[in-house]
This record gives C-alpha cells, structure tokens and sequence, in this order.
C-alpha cells in the first residue's frame, strides 16, 4: 500500500513540475473549490439540505473572496458548515501555496524553484521587493489586521446587545471577511443594521482597505521604515494616488446624485456615500443600503468602481488601478503624439503596457459575454445583469438582489465569472491557451497594419 501512495505521489509531483505557473494556479484553485463543494454538501455541516449546485456556488464565491451567495450562510449552514466557509475565504484572500511556502521559509529558510515560479505568477511585484520579504509581510500583516479587527468587532457586537460567544464568532468571522475582501456576512441583511454606525463602518473600512491596497504596498512601506536606503516604489505611488482620486470621485457623485443617500441627514449620507464607494472600490461586498434601489446612472459609478478594484497582489478584484493607469498613459501619450508612454513624469516599460493592455482588453470581453449568456436565461433588466456579471468577474458581491433568483444557467455562468475573476484574467488565459514557441511561429513574417 505504501508503494502505491509512494508512486502515485512520485508521478503527481512529476506531473506538477510539467505544468506551467498559471496551469499550477488553475488546478490548485479548482481543488479548493472542488474540497470545499465536497464538505459543504456533507448533511453534518447544515441546517437542511442545500443542492449540490448552490454548494458549489458558495464554496467557489469563498475561495474566491466574492460573497455573492445563493442561500443564506447563517440559516443553511451550522457553525462548523460556516467555519469551512470562512476556511475557504482566508484560502482565497492569502492566496494559493502562500502559506505552506512560509511556513517552508521558516523551517528550511530555502525557496524551492517549482515555489518561486507559481508565487511570482500569482503575485505581480516590482522589482525592487523580493519574495522572500513580501510573503512574510503578507502572513505578518494578515494576522496583525485581522487579530486587530476581531477584537473591535467584539467589542462593537457586545456594545449592541449580542451574546458573548455570538460575539466573538461574529467578530472573528467578518473580521477575516473584511479583511480578505470577501462580503459574506452571518447576518440576514448584511450591515443595513448598521448603516449610521460609525464605529462598525470604521472597523469594516480599515480591514477593506488594507487588504486591497495590496500587499505590495505594506512591504513596501515595512522596507521603507526598516531601511534607510528603500525608496517607495512608482507602483505604490500609483496605487495610492489611484485609489484617493477614485474613492473621493464615487463618493462625491453618491453623496449628491444617489436619490436613496441624498435623502439621508448629514452624518449617516456622508458615511452611506463613503462605504458604498469604498466597498466598490476595494470589492469587499458589503453594503449598508440597498442597491436594488439606485437610479440608472449612480448603478454604473459603482460598477465603473468594481471594474477597476484596487490594488495588484492584494486581496481586491478588478482590472487593477495600475492597469487603469497604464491604459491611461497610453491613450495620453497616442493623442499626444508622443513616442514615449509616460505616467506621472515616469516612462512604463512596454512590457507592462503589453500586458497592462492584454488584461483591459480581456477583462472588458469577459464582462460583454458574460452580460451576452446571462441574457438568455434571465429575465431581469439589461443594467441589473450587467452589475451581477461586473460584481462576479469583480469579486466584489454586491448585488441588485437578484442572485438568489438566478437559473441554473445563470448560475453556471457567475461561478466560472467569479472563478476567473480570482484567479485573474491573464493567469486563466495563459494556463488555458499558452503553449511553447516553436520554430515556424518564430518565423512568422511581420506585416503592417492600419489602425
């Protein structure tokens, strides 16, 4: 029997090693969701019988870090049926071998290749960060911000009358969902409870944000702190004044245009405008109002806000705001006529604009087909499917209400939306399409094209 396992494993790993970074990333995913559709539809982890597709949905929204949800996760699952669920979202938010790889580090202190290859694929750095000092920022800061928020929150829910030991499963459940971008909420009706609560909106607000600013920023900052000669990369300072410009814009047009906010008070409309936006922006997916009841034009703001997301290498979704950046460069510097593609007094490297193009490109398409599919089978409007298919692709969870309502089809289509969305649109493409240069593709004659 020992064998066996011995030449399966041999021939699994040999297997491994032959396939790409992206390929590793795809198959190491779809094992997560794969286990985690498997122990949630195991009848000792819920409250009543849940179909296997509305377990897969959960299981694929945690992993990746969605929160769209066809049933609700504190009626149909119990506690340790709701434990493998915030199990698969920290999974998902650290991302796919981060773990296992520090805790490599600390015992051997030596990264193997076949590591190095797949984390460098999941993980887009610059070059002035090295691996080895962002995977222990990552694990080090993780802990720190959602040891931090667990503690706020317990206090929060204990102020408001909650149970000492429901306290502490809330504080502890949404405070790695918050911190992980993921929006699944125990609660029936998400934090619309909580709307004019100052001090829930802060705690939900710091963990959002410092997840989907991104790893790249908090090692970035740590080296700057720690040595002397570390200067702030240009993408921090991208992702930074980015994420400023973009949060203040979505706020300022919700605060005055959004029929649903403008007719709060003072207080409670700005804090309403603020976390929407923000919950946009960082795609964590929660929302202390309802979106059902956004006009037409508030609606594509806050789907404009979870096309972008926030940060590379972090815990948000979206095309990136230094893909944003980069398109943006590009259009400037093509209807300027100048040679050079600049951003912020700094040249991008062609090969990030390649790639920076690739993804807006492949992202937008994406997002058109899946709006395409889910029309066929749903009978919701034109603007309301486009936000389903933006939040999924996104994985942001904000929903108009209408996920629950989904066919089967329709379904199908937001679980392979949400799974491409996590594992990015680029790394799905190159593990699906990519192959080896030959020696007749090198060969290819170059030809001129108008454009």
């Amino acid at each position: 029997m020992s064998n066996l396992f011995e030449t399966y494993n041999k021939k699994y790993r040999k297997m491994k090693l032959g396939w790409s970074p992206q390929q590793n990333l795809l198959y190491g995913f779809l094992t997560y969701v794969a286990l985690g559709t498997l122990l949630l539809s195991l009848p000792i982890f819920q409250k009543y019988n849940v179909s296997i597709l509305d377990n897969l949905f959960t299981a694929t929204s945690a992993v990746s870090t969605t929160g769209l949800v066809t049933v609700s996760i504190f009626d149909t699952y119990n506690f340790w049926g709701q434990l493998i669920v915030m199990c698969l979202f920290q999974i998902g938010g650290i991302g796919y071998l981060t773990f296992t790889t520090f805790m490599l580090l600390s015992t051997t202190r030596k990264l193997t290749h076949w590591h190095e290859r797949i984390l460098t694929s999941e993980f887009t750095l610059p070059t002035t960060i090295k691996i080895r000092h962002f995977l222990k920022s990552v694990i080090l800061f993780t802990v720190i911000m959602e040891s931090l928020g667990a503690v706020l929150f317990f206090f929060a829910f204990k102020a408001d009358g909650m149970p000492m030991l429901q306290s502490l499963w809330n504080a502890i459940f949404h405070s790695i969902s918050a911190f992980c971008t993921a929006g699944f909420s125990l609660f029936a009706n998400g934090f619309v409870d909580y709307a004019n609560d100052g001090f829930i909106n802060f705690i939900i607000s710091m963990l959002a944000i410092s997840g989907s600013l991104g790893f790249i920023v908090v090692t970035d900052f740590y080296l700057f702190l720690k040595k002397k000669a570390h200067k702030l990369s240009f993408t921090t300072k991208i992702i930074l004044y980015g994420f400023a410009v973009l949060l203040i814009i979505g706020t300022g047009f919700l605060y005055f245009l959004e029929p649903s906010i403008t007719a709060l008070s003072g207080y409670e409309r700005f804090l309403v405008a603020f976390f929407q936006a923000m919950s946009s922006m960082t795609t964590v997916g929660f929302n202390t109002i309802d979106f059902g009841g956004f006009v037409l034009p508030m609606l594509l703001v806050v789907t404009f806000l979870m096309y972008v997301g926030a940060s590379p290498s972090g815990t948000a979704g979206g095309i990136k705001i230094t893909t944003l950046s980069a398109v943006y460069a590009i259009m400037k510097s093509r209807l300027r006529a100048s040679n050079r593609i600049t951003f912020l007094g700094r040249t991008i490297p062609y090969e990030r604009l390649y790639i920076a193009t690739s993804a807006f490109i492949f992202y937008s398409s994406l997002i058109l087909v899946g709006v395409w599919l889910l029309s066929f089978t749903e009978t919701v409007s034109f603007e309301q499917l486009l936000f389903e298919t933006a939040s999924a692709l996104g994985t942001v969870g904000l929903s108009t209400g209408i996920t629950s309502e989904l066919t089967s089809f329709g379904k199908l289509c937001i679980i392979v939306l949400m799974f491409i969305g996590r594992l990015g649109v680029l790394t799905f493409g190159l593990a699906i399409w990519s192959k080896k240069i030959t020696n007749s593709e090198e060969k290819i004659l170059e030809e001129d094209i108008a454009v």
